[in-house]
């Protein structure tokens, strides 16, 4: 099946998913600031080259490298769309977990996430729309489904600041109570998100398998250019071992949730978009489970290998 369809298909969402698009997009945003803390930013003036360096990676090459490969390749419309939202939403807690298994620098990993995130809130839609309108075909599909830059930006960053600013103020304040009630808000957010994705995808299941090994052969090469830059910014960046580790998940690893609300709720579910960052959201954990099995067994064999006499 052509993979062309999916720019006409749209998502229909279940009765009340509008509703639940904001509040889904209020609790991830609070799932992540529960664990977001004040001394996640000191390492900023330790090395503020370093991490100003990484920052600007995520938030300006990965989006600057997404553009260099959609016209590379020239995917569809929808396609080209979900990619830039993707490279433009910041950083998830998973690539703390993926750095800490990898035996990287976890401190790192988490100040860049924390500042990611905290950037996202006036950041990612403003660079979405920048973005997509460098890429024409992409720019006629944003005003084809008449998106208003202005409500656009103002909509979504209330609604990503203000439980940002609220989760990090109960974290100071209540460190404890915050800790205790993080875990609920991380699986409300993976639930509705469930509900969202699967209920949305059914009515055109047979589109989405069908084209789904197109979509994810471009995923997996977004993902994986991802990785790269990460891992080649922390070396011009001169960057020691873990520090490298930290960027280079920082960099390939992207909150695909908050990237498929935006897209559900402020793009009308185009299909194509929902088709790669559904498929990015499962690769991506995917590939950064291999790469932290690569760096383990690269530790070990460096452990047992026979040390040059002095």
């Amino acid at each position: 099946m052509d993979v062309a369809a999916l720019d006409g298909v749209r998502i229909d969402l279940a009765p009340g998913a509008q509703i639940l698009m904001p509040a889904s997009l209020a609790i991830i945003m609070m799932s992540v600031a529960l664990n977001l803390h004040l001394k996640d930013f000191a390492i900023i003036k330790r090395q503020p080259v370093q991490f100003l360096g990484a920052a600007l990676t995520q938030v300006l090459g990965l989006p600057a490298l997404t553009l260099a490969l959609i016209h590379l390749i020239n995917p569809i419309p929808s396609i080209a769309l979900g990619m830039i939202v993707v490279a433009c939403c910041p950083g998830g807690n998973v690539s703390n977990f993926l750095t800490h298994l990898a035996k990287g620098d976890t401190a790192f990993s988490v100040s860049l996430t924390a500042t990611s995130s905290l950037a996202a809130a006036l950041l990612t839609p403003i660079s979405i729309l920048f973005w997509t309108s460098l890429y024409a075909p992409a720019d006629a599909l944003v005003d084809a489904i008449e998106v208003s830059p202005i409500p656009f930006v103002v909509q979504t960053t209330l609604i990503l600041a203000v439980p940002l600013v609220i989760g990090m103020i109960l974290a100071h304040r209540f460190p404890v109570t915050s800790a205790r009630v993080r875990p609920g808000f991380t699986l409300a957010a993976l639930a509705i998100l469930i509900f969202l994705v699967f209920g949305g995808l059914a009515s055109n299941w047979a589109l989405f398998t069908a084209t789904a090994f197109s979509v994810l052969t471009i995923a997996i090469a977004h993902n994986a250019l991802g990785f790269l830059l990460g891992a080649g910014m922390a070396r011009v960046l001169r960057m020691g071992p873990k520090q490298r580790r930290s960027v280079t998940f920082e960099i390939g690893i992207q909150n695909t949730g908050l990237a498929l609300v935006i897209l559900l709720g402020q793009f009308e579910g185009l299909g194509g978009a929902a088709s790669i960052t559904a498929l990015w959201s499962v690769w991506h954990l995917f590939a950064g489970g291999m790469l932290v099995t690569a760096f383990r067994v690269y530790d070990g064999l460096n452990a047992s290998a026979p040390k040059s006499a002095e």
